[in-house]
């Protein structure tokens, strides 16, 4: 029990600086992957939290197709001349300031306000979290559905390369 909480709190300490990089760096490519490794975090939390098919989905969903899709835009927009913006500093700082002080007053008060108590899980919770008791509702009851979402996607990629196809050929 003991290893677990020391655990989430090492991913959740990573997974906070590796967000803090993402919006920090001015380069792309390690603000892309420094938000790859915030996924990865992401899904060694849900691990820790018995929640596996969420931790799969996770890494194969966010980590994987969203990054690639994230770095081909990068790689489409060519980034190596970066325009200068001229950006009101002043202004920024100090929106900064505000949403900041406001965000620790609302921390502020969920921390005073709720008291820590012992939430307990349903019997067969452990068992509808995992990916054997997902997938059998997906092909069962959601099967339609499930199909659907696959041709809207694949009809999305069509149009894809279409879009692409003609932008080439311009």
């Amino acid at each position: 029990m003991i290893i677990d909480f020391i655990i989430f709190g090492i991913l959740g300490t990573l997974a906070i600086a590796s967000a803090l990089v993402t919006i920090s760096t001015r380069h792309p490519i390690v603000s892309a992957m420094s938000l790859v490794l915030h996924f990865f975090m992401l899904a060694g939390i849900y691990l820790t939290l018995q929640a596996q098919f969420i931790a799969v989905l996770q890494i194969l969903v966010y980590a994987g197709a969203i990054m690639v899709l994230v770095i081909f835009v990068i790689m489409l927009l060519n980034l190596s001349k970066e325009e200068h913006h001229t950006i009101k500093v002043i202004p920024v700082k100090a929106m900064a300031i505000l949403f900041s002080i406001g965000f620790a007053l609302e921390l502020v008060t969920i921390f005073l306000t709720n008291k820590p108590t012992q939430n307990s899980l349903s019997p067969n919770a452990l068992q509808n979290g995992t990916a054997e008791a997902i997938s059998k509702a997906f092909f069962t009851s959601y099967l339609v559905p499930f199909e659907a979402i696959g041709l809207l996607l694949l009809a999305a990629i069509i149009g894809a390369v279409i879009l692409a196809k003609r932008r080439i050929n311009q």
